[in-house]
């Protein structure tokens, strides 16, 4: 997407000289913490609020020292934390392309459904909707993301 054949993560490559995810200052394990959403972002539709309450369990992060560049591109920032580190990318051109650097995932432990999982299955079942209609000759249902 934007052309770094040479852009790594810190865990699987740590002497790489593109080390877009890096380690954290302070290692995020167990943790829970304040995620404000960016107004127009999916994340921000799929959760409903302007702020959720979200979990780490990590010890990695974007290095700020690629953060302008990566949004300089097709990629938009969609979510920050109470520091105002991005914990969340988008990519407008795709039905449904987002980052998350928070465990969404986490919720599920407390019984609990990802809002970012929901959005993901019914944007999902729209397209597959948009298919189906294309496929049978009629018009793409209003909202069907394509």
């Amino acid at each position: 997407m934007l052309g770094w054949r040479d852009a790594e993560h810190a865990e699987t490559a740590p002497d790489a000289e593109r080390l877009v995810i890096a380690p954290l200052e302070c290692a995020l394990v167990e943790k829970s913490g304040a995620v404000l959403f960016s107004p127009g972002s999916r994340l921000r539709s799929a959760y409903g609020e302007e702020q959720g309450t979200e979990e780490y369990r990590c010890s990695y992060g974007l290095n700020p020292a690629f953060q302008e560049k990566l949004v300089e591109g097709p990629l938009r920032i969609a979510a920050r934390d109470s520091a105002g580190d991005v914990r969340g990318l988008e990519l407008d051109s795709h039905p449904f392309y987002v980052l998350t650097l928070f465990q969404p995932e986490r919720a599920a432990l407390r019984g609990m459904l990802p809002p970012i999982v929901a959005a993901f299955v019914a944007a999902s079942a729209a397209c597959a909707a948009r298919l189906s209609d294309a496929a049978e000759g009629q018009p793409a249902a209003p909202g069907a993301l394509g």
